[in-house]
């Protein structure tokens, strides 16, 4: 199944898009989908010159794309947008380095008027990157 780009869902634009394709879809729920890192972005030149590697912050951040793709989805959600209230239980646990597929999941639970939870991981070829629980506020546009 094809699902909407994310420039067409989600806010988020260039240089700060970090969501590639969204594979799979149950709104308002769960998603999948993948950030394919070229050997471009401007971060890698800076983080580290001698080892590129994407940091940890951004991986957090595509999760939270891909969680912000779930919610604006759903027609009830219109006129919102979804920000970070917060990261709990952040963990690293691998290197993601320039050119690899960063595969993404997100399942968001206690979803209200003010905003909700949810948790979501990063992988790269099957090993775990990046997991996290993250929290959203909802502002309105």
């Amino acid at each position: 199944m094809t699902f909407p780009k994310p420039i067409d869902v989600i806010p988020h634009r260039d240089p700060f898009l970090f969501l590639t394709e969204v594979t799979n879809l149950s709104i308002s729920e769960s998603a999948e989908g993948y950030w394919q890192l070229s050997l471009d972005e401007d971060f890698f030149v800076g983080h580290f010159p001698e080892l590129p590697t994407l940091p940890g912050v951004l991986m957090c951040e595509s999760i939270a794309q891909l969680g912000a793709y779930t919610l604006l989805s759903d027609p009830n959600f219109e006129g919102f947008l979804p920000l970070f209230g917060g990261l709990d239980n952040v963990r690293f646990r691998r290197k993601v380095s320039p050119g690899e597929r960063l595969e993404l999941s997100v399942e968001l639970s206690k979803i209200s008027a003010r905003g909700g939870k949810g948790h979501g991981e990063a992988r790269v070829d099957g090993e775990l990157a990046c997991s996290c629980d993250l929290m959203f506020i909802f502002a309105t546009v």
